[in-house]
């Protein structure tokens, strides 16, 4: 398995005086997302937790909505030059009877580490049907409960607290507790972690939770959570427009701004009940 993390030596300037000294970053790789042997995405990602990336990012393309529509997934060995496995290709192999996505494998779309599937890819999320009814098994947030979350979230990264470099996802119960969290360089394949590991463990849809994202709500995070059935989006930092109308159209709850006490929900209100904080 790739290295999450590797040692820099840098030179540390603070005021007038300055030093050498060795610093941690997050390692950031190519993975080449394979469908039945046949190219399918290439996405900017930090090595681990390939396989819930892959069945993650699967699930929000509408192409798998649970465990048992995949057979298998594996790494490719010979991506080097000295044919040894890279760990940076990987294949899945869909269950009988799944059907392949409608179109060419061949879409060559491109995801990046800031902003997520690119091009044509986007605008064809936009309008993929989820499986599943964004209704949330009637859950309720207070207030006060998602005002802890970020705290929570940046206390469970142990990644970050060494590298100051990457986003999380988590998904949470409406009493605040993570239900699992992951970390990497893009925050779009933190959420396909935890999508694919939402398969695995528990099962679609999410209904009775919500999503944790440490950095801004984009229309394709809305889309994600749309696509797992989980019923509220929350941000620590502004959505885009898209991403307000999206969550609008779908009745997913969008709150954005979660820092400190104060918070913005754009949609969705009924789901969050104002408590005290404190």
């Amino acid at each position: 398995m790739g290295r999450v993390t590797v040692r820099e030596k840098v030179r540390r300037i603070d005021g007038g005086t300055a030093r050498d000294r060795v610093d941690s970053l997050v390692v950031e790789e190519p993975l080449e997302i394979r469908l039945g042997g046949r190219a399918l995405t290439v996405t900017m990602r930090t090595p681990g937790h390939d396989f819930e990336l892959a069945v993650g990012f699967l699930v929000s393309e509408g192409v798998v909505a649970r465990a048992e529509d995949v057979h298998s997934i594996r790494y490719c060995a010979g991506a080097a030059e000295d044919g040894a496995n890279t760990y940076n290709v990987l294949d899945v192999v869909l269950a009988a009877g799944v059907p392949l996505p409608e179109g060419s494998l061949e879409r060559n779309f491109y995801t990046t580490s800031s902003c997520g599937v690119c091009g044509k890819a986007s605008l064809d999320a936009v309008r993929t049907v989820a499986r599943f009814a964004v209704d949330g098994d009637g859950a309720r947030f207070a207030s006060s409960t998602l005002a802890a979350l970020p705290d929570r979230l940046r206390a469970a990264q142990k990644v970050f607290a060494r590298t100051g470099g990457l986003h999380a996802a988590a998904l949470v119960t409406p009493g605040g507790e993570l239900l699992a969290v992951r970390e990497d360089v893009g925050r779009h394949n933190a959420v396909d972690k935890l999508v694919g590991w939402a398969v695995n463990e528990r099962g679609l849809p999410l209904g009775g939770t919500g999503l944790l994202v440490s950095g801004r709500a984009s229309f394709e995070l809305v889309q994600k959570a749309v696509m797992a059935g989980i019923p509220l989006l929350a941000a620590v930092s502004a959505p885009s427009s898209l991403a307000v109308d999206l969550a609008a159209e779908a009745g997913l709850t969008l709150v954005g701004f979660l820092r400190g006490e104060s918070m913005n929900v754009y949609t969705g209100g009924e789901r969050v009940v104002v408590s005290g904080v404190g």
